[in-house]
């Protein structure tokens, strides 16, 4: 991921990170901004309002439960009717900013592109088409100053205390709002072990939940200054793995889940979970083809994923831990 002030040489659209992205890691050691015995982290809803539904209706099985959306809750909704509905009912939630909400709702265009920060391993086409999304939407948005600047005014990070263990909550991870190193790639690399150490100390956190990468993940570390668990839950608006029809979203609690979830990990006294949501798959998928038709960007990109065809598996994304927790789901 590379750095820089916008405009300069290496500031190449969806692969640089804009220095505005930036979290420092001392700025985790703050007042929680929520405070519950349940969360559910809902990353990645994309436009899906389907799946909003279904987070919705999953939160009511659970009184007292709240839902905090870790950003990029829009992507596919490119549609102002539709756009502005799915703002009108996330308005009673914790709403954080992702790369889609920040490089949409600015005043000028600085080149960021999707703000994505794609490495390298990411194919060209990936990123030149969902820059040219994203400016899509930033058009749509164009004459829209206040829903504008209700998106910029989002934070980009969150502190929960759930059942008084503090948890942070990132869109990327806890560098940059388009920060990577929460990716499966990064999570299995052992070089990566001082940064994570480095992330626990200057945080006072080890229990972070991430989205961003479009790749769940859930990983629990033990061996440096205490436990430290990293859950990324891929996308709620998005099927994430191969043959699946349904979204994922993380589940932190001081109590087990009253249902089942895919896998998960005990980590002090909570239970962290990635949870299916089932929205309706039919209906999304009508709306997508209606929004976008067929050789469009977002369809090259996404329409494989959206009927389950990924390599990513349940297997891949669950935590390599004594302590973790896998039920098989296709």
């Amino acid at each position: 991921m590379t750095i820089a002030e916008p405009h300069a040489p290496e500031f190449a659209a969806g692969r640089a990170c804009p220095l505005d992205y930036l979290t420092p890691l001392t700025s985790f050691r703050r007042a929680a901004d929520i405070k519950a015995s349940t969360v559910y982290v809902v990353g990645g809803l994309y436009g899906n309002i389907f799946a909003l539904d279904a987070v919705e209706a999953l939160a009511t099985r659970e009184p007292g439960a709240k839902l905090v959306f870790n950003g990029d809750c829009h992507w596919f909704d490119r549609d102002l009717a539709l756009f502005s509905t799915i703002e009108q009912r996330l308005a009673p939630y914790l709403l954080l900013r992702g790369n889609v909400e920040t490089e949409i709702s600015r005043d000028r265009d600085i080149g960021a592109g999707c703000g994505c920060a794609y490495p390298t391993n990411v194919d060209q086409g990936i990123v030149d088409r969902s820059n040219r999304i994203l400016a899509s939407l930033a058009v749509m948005l164009a004459d829209q100053p206040a829903l504008r600047a209700r998106l910029a005014s989002r934070p980009a990070t969150a502190i929960a205390d759930i059942g008084g263990t503090r948890v942070g909550i990132v869109h990327g991870d806890a560098h940059s709002l388009a920060g990577w190193s929460f990716d499966r790639g990064p999570l299995d690399d052992p070089a990566m072990d001082q940064d994570r150490r480095t992330i626990q100390e200057e945080t006072g956190i080890s229990i972070f939940a991430s989205t961003h990468t479009c790749t769940a993940v859930m990983r629990h570390f033990s061996g440096f200054g205490g436990a430290m668990t990293i859950a990324n839950n891929g996308g709620a608006g998005l099927p994430n793995f191969g043959g699946s029809r349904y979204g994922l979203v993380t589940r932190l609690s001081i109590r087990p889940a009253p249902f089942d979830t895919l896998y998960g990990v005990c980590h002090g006294n909570l239970h962290i979970d990635a949870v299916a949501l089932a929205y309706d798959h039919a209906a999304f998928l009508a709306q997508f083809d209606q929004l976008w038709p067929a050789g469009s960007d977002a369809a090259l990109s996404y329409r494989q994923r959206i009927l389950g065809d990924m390599a990513h598996s349940v297997a891949d994304a669950a935590p390599l831990s004594a302590t973790a927790r896998t039920h098989a789901r296709g």
